[in-house]
């Protein structure tokens, strides 16, 4: 059987960076394209590094066109945009939103999208709104396999400093036994592996994946 080549939106994200470094590790895919708004280099063959504009929509298209698979895991904060609430949908919307459709016109065969634990888009919070509206809008595409992860707080190592989360470790971390299972801090590692296994599995229909579903994937 032929090897489907595989996307990955958000590769320089903790999860993103995990998958990439998983599907180096593992060769039940093809090529794997990182797109990204800023070059950057990875030593490997199979490695395609495309920059795009996220507002170009045929760039978009166009980058996503060879791949069966589509990884999202991209995310911005409120301090990365300066509070700018138009400017954080650019991202956190209209990016996943996007790239479910033109995989869906692509005739792409599975979508896996890193959301949030809570998402709901009737929400008050503005994050969890977000979220909720993102998963409704891709569970509307018709691709054969939508797979949508809500992890709780993510452990990792990141690249730039966040008090909220370093707090919430320390005290979450030693307590998680007291924690509802959903709610549960879990490590960047393993929502990478769970989302792996989905896309290696490729389910027909929606799947959602709590703490639980992801432990129990992997």
């Amino acid at each position: 059987m032929e090897k489907k080549n595989v996307a990955i939106i958000g590769g320089t994200g903790l999860i993103g960076n995990q998958l990439l470094s998983l599907l180096l590790k593992v060769n039940h895919f093809a090529d794997i394209y990182l797109i990204s708004r800023r070059k950057f280099i990875v030593e490997n063959a199979r490695v395609k590094n495309i920059v795009i504009d996220f507002n170009d929509d045929e760039s978009f298209k166009k980058a996503l066109s060879s791949c069966s698979v589509v990884f999202c895991s991209v995310g911005t904060t409120q301090k990365k945009v300066n509070g700018n609430q138009i400017e954080y949908r650019k991202v956190d919307y209209d990016i996943p939103v996007k790239a479910a459709k033109f995989c869906e016109e692509n005739e792409g065969t599975s979508f896996l999208l890193v959301s949030s634990v809570g998402a709901d888009s009737a929400s008050k919070n503005f994050y969890l709104a977000i979220k909720g509206e993102v998963e409704e809008a891709i569970m509307k595409r018709k691709i054969a396999s939508i797979s949508i992860f809500r992890p709780s707080l993510l452990l990792g190592d990141r690249k730039e400093f966040r008090i909220g989360e370093k707090i919430s470790t320390i005290l979450m971390k030693p307590l998680s036994f007291l924690i509802p299972s959903i709610y549960k801090p879990i490590e960047v590692a393993q929502v990478a592996k769970s989302m792996y296994q989905a896309a290696v599995l490729n389910k027909p229909g929606i799947h959602i994946y709590h703490y639980a579903e992801m432990v129990e994937s992997t």
